[in-house]
């Protein structure tokens, strides 16, 4: 007779052991044309904002979601992942986005910017929209997006 096989949990074997890697780990990774780039504080301050936006559903993800609603007006800060690739995914954003007087900054990690969002997935464009629920946290994070310095 066999003995049935023991699997073990993913937390118990090794390779599946999450690490959590450091804001200059993170940086080291993104790509060339991710200017503006968020520092470690404001990138904190924009992954709760995106928090808050999520659970009063107030946020548009996905390159072909915010790019629709960036064309239609709506209003709002771009948030994008500096570590995807292929770059031409979404490099025509940033553009778009000084178009239509939005405020973007890049986001060291696209899996942070995800799970801020409440997925699983990784997540390379977010538009953040205003709310009254989360009015602060927006306007704090609004005014230090727009003060960063765009490249030329």
């Amino acid at each position: 007779m066999k003995s049935p096989k023991v699997r073990k949990d993913k937390a118990e074997r090794p390779e599946y052991e999450e690490t959590e890697k450091t804001y200059e780990e993170l940086v080291a990774n993104v790509n060339p044309i991710a200017q503006p780039l968020a520092s470690r504080k404001l990138s904190k301050k924009l992954y709760k904002c995106v928090k808050k936006a999520a659970k009063v559903k107030q946020i548009r993800r996905g390159v072909k979601e915010v790019q629709k609603f960036i064309n239609k007006g709506e209003k709002g800060i771009v948030l994008l992942a500096g570590d995807t690739l292929p770059i031409d995914v979404y490099s025509h954003l940033p553009i778009l986005c000084e178009d239509n007087n939005l405020p973007y900054a890049y986001i060291p990690s696209k899996m942070d910017l995800g799970a801020s969002a409440g997925s699983k997935r990784p997540t390379c464009v977010i538009l953040i929209k205003p709310h009254e629920d989360y009015q602060e946290a927006y306007s704090e994070c609004l005014d230090e997006v727009q003060s960063l310095n765009l490249p030329v």
